[in-house]
This record gives structure tokens, C-alpha cells and sequence, in this order.
């Protein structure tokens, strides 16, 4: 279990306990996501890229055919077990680990990504280890995705659904913003580019309803009795505004650093 002063008042928390359904309901980014990573030379044929904080391998999975060496680590041996599984036949090599301590040479990689997952991380000693395994001139890029309470209904019920279950949630209210350049990155890298857009995301009421089992709130912190009762709940919810299929708007934004 981990525990973040920060993140949701402490409350212990572990993916490892959603692996089978993070594998099956969390492979939801757009195919605009990948273009990108290519587009923006993040992965390129040839390029040895690490994914920081994988979970299920999705990036990798979905950047097989790209021509680069890809590689992915997790702290939750469950996830890489999951990883695993999911990337048979495919090459790409998984360890557990977590971000800020990586178990590969100096000056191993091209890029570095972290999809969903950085502000876990500690950023003064992440960046120290970016330093280490990026080669002159790496790229790091930071992905993230949230959904838009404010402009769609099923993600505000959704989010009130959890806070009933789960009152130190703090991954709500979540607002656009541009990027500052964080203090981590002020020593060493430079914001080389941005780039954000809205996508509407499709989902059916069980789709919707295990991909929020997957939820920090939710699945990887409460007890099986709780995350029963939430979900009997959300589906009564869902069921009242939808006819079982429906699309959330979803905030995608990259922020791609070089290092210096």
C-alpha cells in the first residue's frame, strides 16, 4: 500500500488490487494520444523509451509497432504481472520498480514517459533519476488525463458518487490550465512544447462502471464491501441519465521537457 501525505489525506492506497480490471477497463486513451508520441518524436523507430509508472503496459502495448525498444515499470508487481500477461508476444520488457529508482545504466534512454501518473512520484528525486538514465538531449514527456466535471453531467454524478464513499478523495474538481514550469524542471530541462485538446470518450454503463473501480478512490483504497455499494449506486445513477451508452468529455494534455 502506499500512503502520500498529499493525495487524498493519506489514505492508504494500491493498484495492485485493481490489476484485472485496470487490464480490462483502463485502456481508454485516444489513438490521438499515440499520434502524438510519434509526432512529437517522443517515440521514434530505433529509440529506447521508458514508461515510468505503466501499470498495465498500456502506452507500450499500443506503441509495439513503433520500431522503438520499449521497456515499462510499475511499483505494483500485481500491475507488471498484469503488463506482462496483456504483452505476450510483444517486445517490450517490464520491471517492477518505482520511478524515482529505475534499475538500468546512466544514459539508457531517449525518452522517458509517465502517463497518469506523476504527481505520485517525488519530483526532486524523480528528476534526479531523469538525469541519470536520459541520454543528452532526452525527452521526457508527462501525459495526463482527467475528466471534466464541470462541462460533462455523468463525470460531476460520478464524482459525487465517490465522495459519498470516499470523503478524502481529492482527484475532483478538476479545471484546464495551462502548464507552469514546475521547480523540478527548472534545473536541467526545458518545456519544449505542450499540447491539449478535449476528446470525447465513449463508454457503456459497465465500461464507465469498471474503469471507475479502478479509481484511486475507489477500488485501489476501499474495502470490497464499499466498492459494492458504490457501484450499485453508480449504476442506479448512470441508468437514471443515460440509455446505457454515452460519451465523457476527457482533458488530454502532453508536456514534453528536454534535458539540457
Amino acid at each position: 500500500m502506499q500512503k502520500i501525505d498529499r493525495i487524498d489525506a493519506g489514505k492508504p492506497f494500491d493498484f495492485g488490487r485493481t490489476s484485472g480490471d485496470y487490464g480490462r477497463y483502463r485502456d481508454i486513451y485516444p489513438a490521438s494520444l499515440y499520434r502524438k508520441l510519434r509526432t512529437f518524436g517522443v517515440v521514434t523507430p530505433g529509440s529506447s523509451v521508458l514508461d515510468v509508472g505503466t501499470g498495465t503496459g498500456v502506452l507500450p502495448r499500443h506503441l509495439a509497432d513503433s520500431g522503438a525498444n520499449l521497456t515499462g515499470t510499475d511499483i505494483s508487481p500485481e500491475q507488471i504481472k498484469e503488463a506482462r500477461r496483456l504483452s505476450e508476444g510483444l517486445p517490450i520488457r517490464y520491471e517492477v520498480a518505482t520511478a524515482e529508482n529505475v534499475p538500468f545504466p546512466d544514459r539508457s534512454f531517449d525518452a522517458v514517459t509517465a502517463c497518469q501518473c506523476f504527481h505520485y512520484f517525488d519530483p526532486e528525486r524523480f528528476a534526479a533519476e531523469l538525469k541519470r538514465v536520459l541520454k543528452p538531449g532526452g525527452l521526457f514527456c508527462r501525459i495526463d488525463m482527467e475528466w471534466l466535471p464541470f462541462e460533462d453531467e455523468i463525470a460531476r454524478l460520478t464524482e459525487e458518487v465517490v465522495l459519498r464513499y470516499n470523503p478524502a478523495w481529492n482527484g475532483k474538481e478538476f479545471r484546464p490550465e495551462p502548464p507552469a514550469v514546475p521547480e523540478w524542471a527548472c534545473h536541467g530541462f526545458e518545456l519544449e512544447t505542450w499540447h491539449a485538446c478535449r476528446e470525447e470518450l465513449p463508454f457503456t454503463i459497465d465500461s464507465w462502471s469498471g474503469r471507475i473501480r479502478t479509481c484511486r478512490g475507489v477500488g485501489a483504497s476501499l474495502e470490497p464491501p464499499e466498492i459494492a455499494a458504490f457501484e450499485a449506486e453508480l449504476r442506479r445513477r448512470l441508468a437514471e441519465v443515460s440509455d446505457g451508452a454515452f460519451t465523457i468529455r476527457h482533458w488530454l494534455r502532453l508536456e514534453i521537457y528536454r534535458l539540457q
